[in-house]
């Protein structure tokens, strides 16, 4: 594993906060996955870059050194970037990002008919970390982002967010076959002896918000794999492990989903946009376009939709 471009920005903002949450909360990572970033740092250059004190974290000898190095290739690159041209002109292309949501299928289709004669790209990423950061180095123009309750994304100015859907639980797949298939919901606590499939963008606290609802309820999950979205389905439907979905997904062949007791995961959904790229007409056209796309999909899980219908608060404000 090679140093990238991450690391650095990530060992300088562990220097410049003096504290790995405030670090995380700046990157927009969870602080168990700051952490381990910085171990497998710490093994590339070969020794501990960070000491705890009274005051937080203080670079070593070795750390003050590799933090030096960072800031001046952190310098050059922004200079590097500072000397492209400058970005299209609203009214051309529209680069945007999204989280994997069921409604994805429609969004290109949705915004563009709100953003007429504009062209909608579009990137899928299974963690908002990325999309935000992407977004932060003008990378794309807008996002739509889903984030675990009790975390967020780093966004900085001239990047704005307005909520879409202010909270929505997350369900759990399992085996069509599984004993617990049958039930309408599930108590998290039944769940204890399962393998679990690591759930997508670990780096946005999805796993850490996964081990403190499992905490909570009395255990600590076993998680024994790691697959993209797509690729965990057919490890459920053969029995191999439960994994935690976004509720708007109908069940995969061979699975059912279920919502979870006492919703102990919920998430909520935020567009994002880069103020220099979209005025406030065609944010507020994106918005459109994306609530409408959300809305088609969510009725195509019973469940959902039935949660989604007795909860009106949370629909987009069209």
């Amino acid at each position: 594993m090679d140093l990238d471009i991450g690391h650095l920005r990530m060992v300088c903002a562990m220097a410049e906060t003096g504290s790995v949450t405030r670090a995380a909360a700046r990157m927009g990572v969870s602080q168990p996955a700051m952490s381990s970033q910085l171990r497998r740092v710490e093994e590339i250059v070969g020794g501990r870059l960070f000491e705890r004190s009274r005051a937080g974290l203080e670079p070593t000898a070795l750390g003050r050194q590799v933090v030096a190095r960072a800031r001046t290739v952190l310098a050059e690159l922004d200079t590097l970037f500072g000397e492209l041209p400058a970005p299209a002109e609203p009214g051309t292309a529209l680069a945007l990002g999204c989280v994997h949501l069921a409604c994805v299928g429609s969004i290109v289709e949705r915004v563009g008919g709100e953003l007429p004669g504009r062209e909608v790209s579009l990137r899928i990423e299974p963690s908002s970390a990325l999309l935000g950061d992407a977004l932060n180095r003008g990378r794309l123009d807008a996002a739509l982002l889903g984030i675990m309750e009790g975390f967020d994304v780093a966004l900085t100015a001239p990047v704005v967010s307005r909520t879409l859907v202010p909270r929505y639980p997350i369900f759990v797949a399992l085996a069509a076959d599984h004993p617990l298939a049958g039930r309408d919901e599930i108590d998290l606590v039944d769940l204890k002896d399962e393998s679990w499939i690591g759930p997508p963008g670990a780096d946005d606290g999805s796993l850490a918000s996964l081990r403190a609802s499992c905490r909570a309820a009395g255990f600590e999950p076993v998680v024994r794999y790691e697959a993209p979205s797509g690729a965990a389905c057919p490890l459920v439907a053969a029995g191999h492990g439960v994994r935690l979905v976004d509720p708007s997904w109908p069940p995969q062949p061979g699975t059912v989903v279920r919502p979870l007791a006492g919703e102990p995961q919920v998430a909520k959904l935020i567009v994002a946009w880069r103020r220099d790229r979209l005025n406030d007409a065609d944010a507020a056209a994106l918005y459109r376009g994306l609530a409408a796309a959300f809305v088609e999909h969510a009725d195509r899980h019973p469940a959902f939709g039935a949660w989604w219908h007795a909860h009106p608060h949370v629909h987009p404000l069209l």
